[in-house]
């Protein structure tokens, strides 16, 4: 029982975890009501589910999908990518291109699908490619692609702000497909965890990615190759960008290469933190950035609920997630752990003799 406390306490799991928590119990003393789920008829007539739990889920899932492949790039290039929303910007104008062009079909639908990722890991490819090959920091190779990405979005629509039509299928994609209670980014989300699931259990991915950012040059000589590790795990992000582009777009049924997915760089960031991770790379847990991320988006629903004006929410965001990252810092979990070792030493030493004297 003591052995799994204190690897609980020393796990990355244990700042999202405590964070979360926290935001639960908070919410528990200030409205109980947060909590309530209810069966509505929305706009289309279909039965779904609606609170404030509901819209977490559903709003986090740009960001969670966004986070499992930040968490990827962290780890192995030591470095951040701060060009997802602007690749997600490209992405997203390539699909609506695409499905304005042609019928509204779902096979029209799966090619732009298709298309977007290609392009979106091309311009991963790009990011990597700069990071591996001319070793450049990864935020500063990152910001090319951040400073012009959305200039490229508007030339692929001609400056225009596409809006596709209420009645087109791809709107499912982020809303609700006929029938289901359920936003369709929820199911998303786990259809996204559980590839990255597999192809960490079923291939070597995770442990090279690890590999690589934990010691380039050992890994190299151990047969891995850290360029095509950098790019892969690039590539990746790039088809997490080009999902969540269209979940977004199918949530605003448009595309304003100015505005989405403005700022869900630093968010994408912050949850690979919060869930415990290292920003310097090396070992990585991608459950952690998950709830990260939904740490996150509870944080800013629980905002809005107290009808904090949406002018404030970054203040008070940022205020709390500092704390959070402080807390998960090395330091700090350094000095806390040596703290417990020594509680735990202390009692450990003390109990032979208390049962001594008592005997």
């Amino acid at each position: 029982m003591k052995a799994a406390l204190i690897n609980f306490t020393r796990s990355q799991l244990i700042i999202p975890i405590v964070a979360l928590i926290s935001l639960v119990v908070f919410n528990l003393i200030r409205d109980i009501s947060f909590f309530s789920v209810a069966l509505i008829t929305n706009a289309a007539g279909d039965r779904v589910l609606s609170g404030n739990l509901i819209s977490i889920l559903n709003s986090a899932s740009e960001l969670a999908i966004l986070a499992m492949g930040m968490t990827l790039v962290t780890a192995a290039s030591r470095g951040q990518d701060i060009s997802v929303g602007a690749a997600a910007a490209i992405a997203g104008s390539v699909f609506v291109r695409i499905i304005l062009s042609y019928p509204a079909t779902w096979g029209v639908i799966i090619i732009a699908i298709l298309v977007s990722c290609v392009v979106a890991m091309i311009f991963g490819v790009f990011n990597g490619t700069l990071v591996a090959i001319f070793k450049i920091q990864p935020m500063i190779a990152t910001l090319i692609l951040f400073t012009i990405g959305r200039s490229i979005a508007y030339w692929i629509n001609g400056g225009a702000t596409p809006t596709i039509p209420l009645d087109h299928p791809a709107l499912y994609l982020g809303r609700f497909i006929p029938g289901s209670p359920i936003h369709t980014p929820v199911y998303l989300v786990i259809i996204c965890a559980v590839i990255f699931s597999l192809v960490m259990k079923f291939t070597n991915l995770g442990l090279y990615t690890q590999a690589v950012g934990i010691n380039e040059k050992a890994a190299h000589l151990n047969g891995i190759n850290p360029v095509w590790i950098k790019l892969l795990v690039f590539m990746i992000l790039g088809l997490c960008c080009a999902v969540a582009a269209v979940i977004r777009v199918g949530r605003l049924n448009l595309i304003n290469h100015e505005t989405i997915l403005i700022g869900i760089e630093m968010d994408a960031i912050l949850a690979v933190a919060i869930g415990g991770n290292s920003l310097g790379g090396g070992k990585f847990n991608m459950v952690g950035s998950v709830i990260g991320a939904y740490v996150i988006q509870a944080l800013t629903t629980t905002l809005l609920a107290m009808r904090v004006p949406s002018t404030d929410i970054q203040a008070y965001k940022a205020i709390v997630i500092i704390a959070i990252v402080v807390i998960g810092s090395p330091v700090v979990k350094k000095t806390a752990g040596q703290l417990w070792d020594r509680l735990f030493n202390k009692n450990d030493g003390q109990a032979p003799n208390t049962q001594s004297h008592g005997g």
